[in-house]
């Protein structure tokens, strides 16, 4: 009897503007049954506060800027961005131990943080774009998602929500979150195929 052939190893990008729904998507494919043992969600340093009900290690690893810095420094930081006044990045060895172990890993990252992991893992990274069903509801769910969003960090949240749109054509997959049942099973399909023998 032929042994089954194992999954191929991936790197999921999913970025989009913040309130197009890719974290939700992320933690949905994440937990279903098919993809449960194949796919882990990566967890990014921040330097940001915990907003309430976040768990340190599960949500983010809360670090001081100085902290990530030094992380940077000894170059244990696979990429990072500094989104309005914080510091993001994805831990290297995390992603090197996953992709050994044969495991697929998703990341919710930025345009640029997206166009660096393909560019340090061309053969193992997809990239997936997930686009709101429209700009005009974006303010809402900004505003839904982070009740204290000061004004101002709403108009810069849909001001960089308009320059990731306008970069969208260079991910390999691109999705509308008009119905997060449908988006799910689309971004299912995608890790699906990708990751076959």
């Amino acid at each position: 009897m032929k042994k089954a052939k194992r999954p191929q190893a991936r790197i999921f990008v999913v970025s989009g503007p913040s309130g197009s729904g890719k974290t939700t998507l992320v933690q949905g494919v994440r937990a279903d049954k098919e993809l449960k043992k194949t796919l882990v969600r990566s967890v990014s340093f921040t330097t940001r506060p915990k907003r309430s009900g976040e768990k340190d290690r599960k949500d983010y690893f809360f670090l001081s800027a100085k902290d990530f810095k030094e992380k940077l420094r000894v170059k244990k930081i696979l990429e990072w961005t500094r989104y309005l006044g914080y510091y993001y990045g994805t831990p290297l060895e995390f992603v090197q131990a996953q992709l050994k172990k044969g495991r697929s890993i998703a990341l919710c990252l930025d345009f640029r943080g997206a166009l660096r992991i393909k560019r340090l893992f061309p053969r193992e990274t997809v990239t997936v774009f997930v686009k709101p069903a429209s700009l005009k509801e974006l303010p809402q769910r900004i505003r839904k998602r982070c009740t204290h969003t000061m004004k101002e960090e709403v108009c810069q949240r849909l001001a960089l929500a308009k320059n990731e749109i306008k970069n969208s054509s260079r991910y390999d997959y691109r999705l509308i979150n008009k119905d997060l049942k449908t988006a799910l099973e689309a971004l299912k399909s995608i890790i699906i195929k990708e990751t076959q023998p």
